[in-house]
């Protein structure tokens, strides 16, 4: 197995939302050598500038530096290229379809070196199904970069069940090398270990409004301005030895059985599909919403990640 200085040749396949962004993210060592697979060339380099304008805007990265890395980026369209053929790791990162992600593992197979890595961008598909007819699965791990990815640092890194000792560490050290902050999880599980603590949070939220507890705007405005203030500093674990195991368990053994706990969606989310509230898109959700004010709360967040990482 190859060992992290043994890897210069990254490739990203797919260009899209997330595949773009990744690809600059590799850019952040220079030792690296990126190139980016995907038949549509000319909007990804266009999409990549796009979303850097905020990092220059705020003083992050000057626009020498980013043309600097852009330009160490090679591009192709073509799968028997020798940027697909002597890559030593690669990064997936097309549709999140089943079906779509084992063709392309299979098709890359079949022209990359048999000692590459590969890496699935899936943020719930199990890495071990996604990897289940693959002929070298010992070297196939997933690799959960968070959207935005030039901004969120974590990325989890999944063992599938065949994955070999040794190849999700050397993935992790390649990613801090790049500047993100790998979290290792052991099993392959649905969720992985971010997603489920998020939609755990996210089911009760939910069941909240869905009870008549409080509404939409209410139940933000307490996650903003209480837990979620401190959360950065003072995360779960770390609160709950603050406060003691004991008073722990004793908030556990009163409020536990009062929360949602159930294995489906809300019977509201399934009511706002039937009426079309499908958020940004349609203009409404559990908000409403204009052009203008989806548009603002996605810019809002970028900036609020660029002044939280980076003090801008």
């Amino acid at each position: 197995m190859k060992k992290f200085d043994e890897i210069k040749n990254i490739l990203i396949v797919g260009g899209g939302m997330m595949g773009k962004n990744i690809a600059f993210v590799m850019t952040e060592n220079p030792r690296l050598n990126v190139a980016v697979y995907d038949p549509f060339l000319k909007e990804i380099k266009d999409g990549m500038r796009a979303n850097l304008r905020e990092l220059a805007e705020h003083g992050v990265i000057s626009e020498a530096e980013i043309e600097a890395r852009l330009a160490r980026v090679e591009f192709t369209a073509d799968i028997d290229s020798a940027l697909v053929k002597d890559a030593d790791l690669v990064i997936e990162a097309v549709f999140e379809d089943m079906e779509i992600k084992r063709k392309t593992f299979a098709q890359l197979e079949e022209r990359c070196r048999e000692d590459a890595y590969f890496c699935t961008n899936s943020s719930v598909m199990s890495p071990s199904a996604i990897s289940a007819e693959l002929k070298h699965r010992g070297r196939f791990v997933g690799t959960h970069f968070w959207n935005p990815a030039h901004l969120i640092p974590l990325v989890e890194v999944i063992k599938s069940d065949a994955t070999a000792d040794g190849v999700a560490e050397t993935v992790m050290e390649l990613l801090a090398s790049a500047g993100k902050k790998p979290c290792l999880c052991k099993k392959d599980v649905p969720g992985f270990i971010a997603n489920r603590l998020q939609h755990a949070l996210w089911r009760e939220a939910i069941y909240i409004v869905e009870q008549g507890i409080a509404d939409a705007e209410t139940v933000d405005t307490a996650i903003k301005n209480s837990f979620g203030l401190r959360l950065p500093q003072l995360s779960a674990l770390e609160n709950s030895d603050m406060v003691g195991t004991q008073l722990t368990w004793n908030i556990h053994s009163y409020v536990l059985p009062a929360l949602c706990d159930s294995h489906e969606p809300s019977p509201l989310l399934k009511k706002m599909l039937d009426e079309g509230k499908l958020g940004f898109k349609s203009g409404s959700g559990f908000y409403d919403w204009t052009p203008e004010s989806a548009a603002k709360c996605s810019s809002d967040l970028n900036k609020y990640l660029i002044k939280m990482l980076y003090g801008k």
